[in-house]
Formats: C-alpha cells, sequence, structure tokens
C-alpha cells in the first residue's frame, strides 16, 4: 500500500500576471529536491482571486495548462491548483489535477464566494469530483468549499480532502478550525493549501497551509507569512488501521445532495 508523498507550495501570487506567477512556480517546483508524489499550488494561481475575469482568462487549450502538462510529465508528479477558464462563454474556477501522464481531472468551485460576488462573473460546479491516483481516492474542493461541510461529506471513502484558497488574514482563525473539523468528521487526511502576500484588493494573506490526519491532528505546516515548501509523507496503511479501529463513518447519517 503506496504513501503518498505531496508538497505544499505556500506563495505570494502577483496580481493578474500569469507569466510572473508560472515563472515563478517554476523555480519553486525546481527547488523539491526530493521525488514527489503531487505538488498542491492555491487557488487561481496564476492572477490571484480576481472578480475581473476577462482579460485575464484562459482555456484548456491555453499556456497555463500546457505548463501544468510539460511540468508533470517532465517531474513525473501530478501538479493541481486552480486557474481562471473559460469555457462556453462562461467563467470557472476551475482545479485542474494532471497527471504524470498529462491527463487531466477537473472540479469547477461549487461555493462561489458572494462576499466578494464572485457568483456573479462566475457559473458554479454542481458535481463532487473524486480522484483516483495511485491507489488513492481523492476529493479537491476550493476555498469557501470549505464552509459547507455537507458537500464534502465522505460518502465515496475518499482518503484525501484538499483545499486549494486565497483565505485572508482577518479570517485565518476559521480556516485552522474547519481544515481540522474536516479531518475530524470525514476520517481522512486534509490538506489546506493557502497564499501568502497582499493583492490589489488590500487583503493580506497569511498562509496556514497545513496537513492534518484522520484523527485531526496536524502533521505538517508552513511559517505564516513566509513563501514556503513544506514535504509530507501520507500513510494510507495507517489511516485504514485508524478507520478499522474507530470506524465512525459506519454512523454517518444518508443523504443525497
Amino acid at each position: 500500500m503506496q504513501n503518498l508523498k505531496v508538497a505544499l507550495i505556500q506563495s505570494n501570487l502577483i496580481w493578474h500576471n500569469a507569466v510572473e506567477n508560472r515563472n515563478n512556480f517554476t523555480k519553486k517546483i525546481n527547488q523539491i529536491s526530493e521525488e514527489v508524489d503531487l505538488i498542491i499550488l492555491p487557488e487561481m494561481f496564476t492572477t490571484g482571486f480576481s472578480m475581473h475575469p476577462k482579460n485575464i482568462s484562459e482555456t484548456m487549450q491555453g499556456e497555463t495548462v500546457q505548463w501544468m502538462k510539460h511540468l508533470a510529465v517532465l517531474k513525473n508528479t501530478a501538479i493541481t491548483g486552480s486557474v481562471i477558464i473559460k469555457e462556453d462563454n462562461n467563467f470557472y474556477n476551475r482545479l485542474l489535477f494532471v497527471h504524470p501522464s498529462g491527463e487531466i481531472d477537473s472540479y469547477n468551485k461549487r461555493h462561489l464566494f458572494s462576499l466578494a460576488g464572485e457568483e456573479k462573473v462566475y457559473k458554479a460546479g454542481e458535481e463532487k469530483v473524486i480522484i483516483y491516483f495511485k491507489g488513492w481516492k481523492i476529493c479537491p474542493q476550493i476555498c469557501y468549499d470549505l464552509r459547507f461541510p455537507v458537500f464534502s461529506r465522505n460518502i465515496e471513502d475518499y482518503d484525501v480532502l484538499f483545499y486549494v484558497a486565497n483565505w485572508p488574514k482577518q479570517r485565518i482563525n476559521a480556516w485552522d478550525a474547519l481544515l481540522k473539523a474536516r479531518a475530524i468528521e470525514n476520517m481522512s487526511y486534509v490538506i489546506g493549501v493557502n497564499r501568502v502576500g497582499n493583492d490589489t484588493n488590500k487583503l493580506v494573506y497569511n498562509g496556514h497551509s497545513a496537513v492534518y490526519d484522520c484523527l485531526g491532528k496536524i502533521i505538517a505546516n508552513t511559517t505564516p507569512f513566509e513563501e514556503e515548501i513544506s514535504i509530507v509523507d501520507l500513510d494510507k496503511k495507517e489511516m485504514l488501521t485508524i478507520r478499522e479501529k474507530l470506524n465512525f463513518l459506519t454512523d454517518k447519517d444518508s443523504f443525497t445532495l
């Protein structure tokens, strides 16, 4: 039963500058000296969290997707993060999970952040997504999704739930608490990758990227406010042993969303 080695890249984002952001992440990915299975980047990692997608959106044939595919194949690792994608005259906050083969799984953010008017410019996703990767079942979600536990409820017996985010400092206590809660209630590993730095809206981001085990214990984290790469080894056998001993998921409520 293979462990999963994951790299969390907590980084500043340059506002509306995809070229500079891709160059920055290329340098950071090249700094990873050990072999990893998965690299996780923040939400809207090429632009920052923008409500002005018209001139900065890309397509699924665009430069960022090609960049992700090239690096995934070159490094023999999966790479994921969310990007502003235009498709069928709609804009999506879309998470792309690029496998080492170049194959892509995607998830469109379901819960759009109405406090910033995200729902006015982006189309919400409808489907929860489970990604199958190296014997692991992975559930990807985006930022505001973290506040909605019904949507993330582990009815698929997934092994890892992860969130990519632009979650500001002023609400970081909620980020910390909810990541831990999602791990405990779903008895899975939970990963949160957040950005640092300031954006054009004068919001401050302090990171707090972290990994929790299935009992809610923090097993890896990053330094607040700092650009940093954190690498963690997830042990599926250990998680399944805990689930077997403390099989709380068998008592979960049945529902459909």
